[in-house]
């Protein structure tokens, strides 16, 4: 199975798509910041025994960028995560999984604001009609509240955790060349050390729920899922593939987490999720075709690397 990629693609993908329907799932069973601490323990009790060795090799490296490598943890991991879990405590796993597909739309603006990494027409007209999916899911339905800034508080955390999302991926363009299983330890580590001062707030508020038997079971899937296995499958494909056609795959978490979402939670599937899935898919594949034809145009124009 190792060495076909699709099946791997396919199981990445999913398993992120599920991660939105564990955060619903989690509702009354582990806090959003409980399960987001939890989450990086058990993903580090897994990872450290195989991440030991080439660790120890690169350490002169993770040392000297340790404060980039945290602050990606923190962001990427930790940020992410806790906006996420949050956020499906107030609106549908259904919306939250198709707000998550703005993500590579945040990351051409974001290469362009920073970087200066020039849009296409095509990505343009791309990222306006992902836009308008966004706010249709947003707004549920009627895009109109936007201006009255009238949206449910659940959603506007998910397209704040959408925003981190896309920062972390861009930054990633800067992390050094160290060993995969190097990076991923790291990376949670540091999510694993800034979650504790959310779980101390949580418990201060009086908001902490402490996992009870599905509560475990959904720490486990978070951590074994979407934290461990998707990222060696994703690495793997990359490695059969190219970076190129594996990217194109991630454009199937929303489909999957709307799925998931409609037949695990039963969750209510209405006319604007169609149209705002069938507008967010759309902008990503014509932004991603553009900015594909513009990299074989030109080779020296290096891709941002992208994280799940």
């Amino acid at each position: 199975m190792l060495n076909s990629a699709y099946p791997l693609l396919l199981l990445t993908t999913l398993f992120w798509g599920g991660n939105a329907v564990a955060g619903k799932l989690a509702v009354g069973h582990v806090s959003p910041f409980a399960l987001t601490f939890l989450r990086w323990i058990v993903a580090l009790a897994l990872l450290l025994p195989f991440a030991w060795k080439p660790l120890r090799r690169d350490w002169p490296d993770v040392k000297r960028h340790l404060p980039l490598l945290a602050s990606l943890g923190v962001i990427g991991f930790t940020c992410f995560n806790a906006a996420m879990y949050s956020a499906l405590t107030l609106t549908s796993a259904v919306n939250v999984s198709i707000e998550q597909g703005a993500i590579p739309l945040v990351i051409i603006v974001v290469n362009f604001l920073v970087f200066r990494v020039k849009a296409t027409w095509l990505q343009l007209v791309g990222f306006l009609l992902s836009l308008i999916g966004i706010g249709l899911t947003a707004s549920h339905g009627d895009i109109t509240r936007l201006a009255a800034l009238d949206i449910n508080l659940g959603d506007l955390l998910m397209l704040i955790a959408v925003l981190v999302y896309g920062f972390y991926t861009v930054g990633l363009r800067f992390k050094p060349e160290i060993h995969w299983l190097s990076m991923i330890t790291v990376l949670a580590a540091s999510a694993l050390a800034s979650s504790v001062p959310l779980l101390a707030w949580e418990h201060s508020t009086g908001d902490l729920i402490l996992p009870d038997l599905r509560g475990w079971a959904i720490v486990i899937y978070v951590a074994v899922m979407p934290s461990v296995l998707s990222q060696v499958f994703y690495i793997r494909s990359n490695e059969l593939i190219g970076p190129n056609r594996a990217g194109l795959f991630v454009n199937l978490v929303p489909i999957f987490g709307t799925l998931l979402s409609i037949l695990i939670l039963g969750e209510d599937f209405h006319l604007y999720h169609a149209a705002a899935l069938l507008l967010v898919f759309c902008g990503i594949s014509l932004a991603e075709y553009s900015g594909r034809r513009a990299e074989a145009a030109s080779p020296r124009v290096r891709a941002p690397v992208d994280g799940s």
